[in-house]
């Protein structure tokens, strides 16, 4: 018999042209199950008005139109894959909260997808995606539902004002979200908080460039057409929660032992202007720069990548870096646990070793990277970690099984755990409801429903 191809919806918080991890993985994960060839495939992603598209989307770039958006990201995926068989790109109406910096959902984004489509869902940051659901439940919805978590929201919680008891609210509320809306969930790495049914597995990988630089780069040394010459690097959004506070105080407490280091750190962000003031007051020569893409011919020379942070679930730069066949310095931390298989990562567990791998490392060359360790780091790989985790491999239609055994007056462990979440989603779905309440719990004021903007921006009326 032949089998029905399913149809894989993959829901996610954020769109190019914002460069953040949520906007890019979640597009190479439908690029890439499309190219496998068993699945239909449709990413959803959200819309933002002109006024959030301000707020949020670099070089002051707007869209009138959905359309105009979803060419810019085809685009944008083909210049750096080449031609891929074709999935289907929807929007969902959103709204930027300036508050957690971060795109939320408006109204049930469920209903993107029409019901004769509702086979399995993937949603990217599936707590992000549920914290305000109102609406149909996705488990009901969808035959399964598979959520994939990004982000140590925890990490950065407790880094604000009473951030421990934020945190451990939080804790709890994402335990339940995942649990009443989530088959299955995957945690790219054990930095992430455990939640229900959660298995760990990274299933991320590098933009195919950074591979095709690494094989350009490896060439060039072995015909000795070129060197390393340029020493140490860090790359990542400006901000001190993003590995900077670590690297200027290690930077600072071991200036002497780290002297006649030189190293460049790029990155735009809020906190910019205070990571230049505190780099210049160094002894050491660390300049900083505006952010840049990974890609760029400037990174091609480093020989070092020095990491130090630790709120990354899986740090795409470190990946990219290791790609690219560059000596990585990072700390040893759950979030670090795929590199450890990777001969050119150096892991420090304290700050004497930090200074001791950073200052071997810049007088050592880099080991080729072999073709088993560049599979592991390609979309290909994460595609198939993916299917094998998420267990959504097809499978030939078999019979119909047999009814269950009746029991008179009895409730099976299932039933009564199946029972119980419906009662907890129940619970979830009329506080999601609630205006006061949702914008106790941090939810933008009257997003339940779109407003008229948005619903002629996306071609919906005003009750679908």
């Amino acid at each position: 018999m032949a089998r029905k191809q399913q149809h894989v919806a993959i829901f996610t918080t954020a769109s190019l042209p914002w460069m953040t991890g949520t906007a890019v993985n979640p597009l190479f994960r439908a690029a890439y199950l499309a190219k496998a060839g068993d699945w239909e495939v449709t990413l959803v992603v959200p819309w933002l008005s002109k006024g959030d598209q301000e707020l949020v989307y670099p070089n002051k770039m707007k869209f009138s139109l959905p359309a105009e958006q979803e060419s810019y990201v085809r685009l944008w995926l083909e210049e750096r894959t080449g031609p891929l068989p074709k999935f289907d790109i929807k929007f969902y109406p959103g709204k930027f909260s300036t508050e957690k910096r971060s795109i939320l959902p408006v109204g049930d984004i469920s209903q993107t997808i029409s019901d004769d489509k509702a086979d399995i869902a993937v949603l990217e940051e599936p707590e992000h995606l549920t914290w305000y659901h109102h609406g149909r439940r996705w488990k009901s919805k969808f035959q399964k539902v598979i959520g994939v978590v990004h982000t140590n929201y925890l990490e950065y919680v407790k880094r604000e004002k009473n951030g421990y008891i934020s945190a451990f609210i939080l804790k709890h509320i994402n335990s339940w979200v995942t649990d009443i809306y989530c088959h299955k969930v995957i945690r790219l790495s054990a930095a992430t908080q455990d939640v229900p049914r959660s298995v760990i597995c990274n299933v991320h990988g590098v933009n195919p460039k950074f591979i095709e630089i690494g094989k350009l780069k490896h060439q060039q040394l072995c015909q000795r057409e070129q060197t390393l010459f340029k020493g140490a690097y860090y790359i990542g959004k400006m901000v001190w929660s993003k590995g900077y506070t670590e690297l200027l105080h290690l930077l600072h407490k071991h200036q002497m032992e780290l002297s006649g280091l030189k190293m460049e750190l790029y990155g735009s962000g809020e906190d910019a202007d205070e990571v230049k003031a505190s780099a210049e007051r160094l002894s050491l020569d660390i300049r900083v720069y505006p952010g840049h893409d990974h890609g760029d011919s400037i990174f091609h020379d480093y020989k070092v990548f020095i990491n130090p942070s630790t709120t990354d679930v899986v740090c795409t730069t470190t990946a990219e870096a290791l790609a690219m066949g560059k000596i990585v310095i990072c700390a040893n931390h759950p979030s670090n646990e795929f590199f450890k298989r990777f001969p050119n990562c150096h892991m420090y567990s304290t700050e004497k070793e930090f200074v001791r791998l950073t200052m071997k490392a810049l007088g050592e060359e880099p080991i080729p990277l072999s073709d088993d360790l560049r599979h592991e780091l390609s979309w290909e790989a994460a595609t198939e970690r993916f299917v094998r985790v998420a267990d959504i491999a097809p499978t030939m239609p078999v019979g119909q099984q047999p009814p269950a055994s009746p029991h008179f007056m009895r409730i099976s462990p299932d039933e009564l755990q199946k029972n119980m979440e419906e009662a907890s989603a129940f619970f979830h779905n009329t506080i999601s409801g609630i205006e006061t309440a949702r914008c106790v719990f941090g939810a933008i004021p009257n997003t339940l429903q779109p407003d008229e903007q948005q619903c002629k921006e996306l071609g919906w009326n005003l009750q679908g």
